[in-house]
């Protein structure tokens, strides 16, 4: 038997990373008292995330599309350093690094981080893709930099790309490094601000 409508949506709406049971039911009382264009242009903007927006096959952030362009406009950009690569956990971790104003290189998401003690680490994040965007640059690409959250699992899982990386880094003879002092222990870098991400920039090793 199916949950009345205000419950399936506020059990929809939980799902959502940060929100909690209050939360949510608040979600569905505004929307239940809002005016229809408001709740009319909601449900329009979700039907356009699929069908105009994209994932780049490249970075594997998300971008709106003009359907022109299968890339996203940092991938697309040939006036960036096409020696740098940085691996960062989410798209949103992007924003600050932009802010910071310190980076000139190309992205890589990974979608998520390996839990401790998880048994299948490859299933977390977009590890394929990482090796194959890496063989792809590997005449120009000298240096790749993590820069993940520094909790548990941030820790967890560059321990991981270290290990999967290794042949690839030997290989090419590339170098591997991680944001330098300046982040506090289980920061986040959607969080960070500009100045504490470009002195962790500054300081990587």
């Amino acid at each position: 038997m199916s949950l009345d409508p205000i419950n399936e949506l506020a059990e929809l709406f939980r799902r959502l990373p940060g929100i909690g049971p209050r939360q949510a039911k608040r979600f569905v009382y505004y929307l239940l008292n809002a005016d229809p264009a408001t709740v009319t242009k909601l449900t329009d903007l979700l039907g356009r995330l699929r069908s105009q927006v994209k994932q780049c096959p490249d970075c594997q952030i998300y971008f709106a599309s003009d359907n022109k362009n299968e890339r996203c406009i940092t991938c697309r950009d040939t006036t960036r350093d096409h020696s740098l690569l940085m691996i960062m956990e989410k798209d949103v971790d992007l924003e600050p690094m932009r802010r910071a104003g310190v980076y000139s290189g190309y992205y890589f998401f990974l979608g998520g981080l390996v839990p401790i003690l998880d048994k299948e680490p490859a299933r977390r994040v977009r590890l394929a893709a990482l090796l194959r965007l890496i063989e792809s640059k590997n005449k120009e690409l000298k240096e790749i930099i993590i820069a993940l959250a520094t909790n548990g699992e941030g820790e967890n899982t560059v321990d991981y790309l270290r290990q999967s990386l290794k042949s690839l880094v030997e290989k090419y003879d590339l170098k591997l490094s991680l944001l330098g002092r300046g982040l506090s222990t289980n920061s986040e870098l959607e969080y960070t601000d500009p100045e504490t991400i470009s002195y962790a920039f500054k300081n990587r090793g």
